[in-house]
């Protein structure tokens, strides 16, 4: 994970006043913060400048947020990006998730929550230790190898790039085959204690995982349902 020092943001949101008190308070902390005032802009500015993460506004003026990670995951761009959202919009986060998003946030929000939300993220961005794949230690998943190096899915095609919320949630999966793992561990275990990620918003990336690495996702057998509980993850020989 960068350094505070080391890190850029790019903070886009409509809100002058937050803007500015996000610029302030995380540039004080080392980070470089750019701030912008719309989704147009941060489209324009990123063939230019990449920056280690975006925080976006879902809600803005033009192009809003869930358009512009619409558009980034379409070409194929996974940058780490972190949503924030008007509270009480469950189906726009979860519409986030689905579109790739690595995490969202309601406003209004504590500065400090923003400040770990953005550290977990960039942490799940780097090869996991511990119960998850070892940098280096590609994992089987069906007909696929797991790499931590590039948080791909290698396969015959071309590499699955997947978001770190879907790398961390398919790692904590594969790093305990044949273990029940409820949404709430799971939770636990890809975001840490104490994260607002509803147990909805698990099963959202359950289902993407499954259109990527299950051969019928309908009727899935690597990352199995246990009812009541939560998944489990069955190993599969490669056909």
């Amino acid at each position: 994970m960068p350094n505070a020092e080391e890190a850029l943001l790019f903070v886009v949101d409509d809100d002058a006043e937050l803007r500015g008190m996000l610029q302030q308070y995380l540039g004080k902390l080392g980070f470089e913060v750019v701030a912008m005032a719309s989704a147009d802009e941060l489209l324009r500015r990123l063939p230019r400048r990449r920056p280690h993460l975006v925080v976006l506004d879902l809600m803005m003026p033009g192009t809003g947020g869930l358009e512009a990670l619409r558009k980034l995951r379409a070409d194929g761009d996974d940058l780490p990006l972190i949503l924030l959202t008007a509270r009480g919009d469950e189906i726009d986060r979860i519409l986030g998730l689905e579109m790739g998003a690595d995490d969202y946030l309601a406003k209004p929000f504590n500065p400090r929550e923003l400040l770990a939300r953005i550290h977990a993220v960039l942490r799940r961005r780097q090869p996991p230790s511990g119960g998850a794949p070892r940098a280096g230690a590609a994992m089987r998943v069906g007909a696929y190898w797991l790499d931590p190096q590039t948080r791909t899915l290698q396969g015959d095609g071309a590499p699955l790039r997947l978001s770190s919320g879907e790398f961390a949630l398919l790692g904590a999966l594969v790093a305990h085959p044949l273990k029940t793992l409820s949404r709430e561990r799971l939770i636990d275990l890809t975001r840490g204690g104490g994260h607002e990620l509803s147990e909805r918003a698990v099963d959202v990336q359950v289902l993407r995982l499954r259109k990527l690495i299950e051969r019928d996702p309908e009727n899935p057998v690597l990352i199995q349902t246990v009812r009541g509980v939560g998944y489990v993850f069955v190993p599969q020989e490669a056909p």
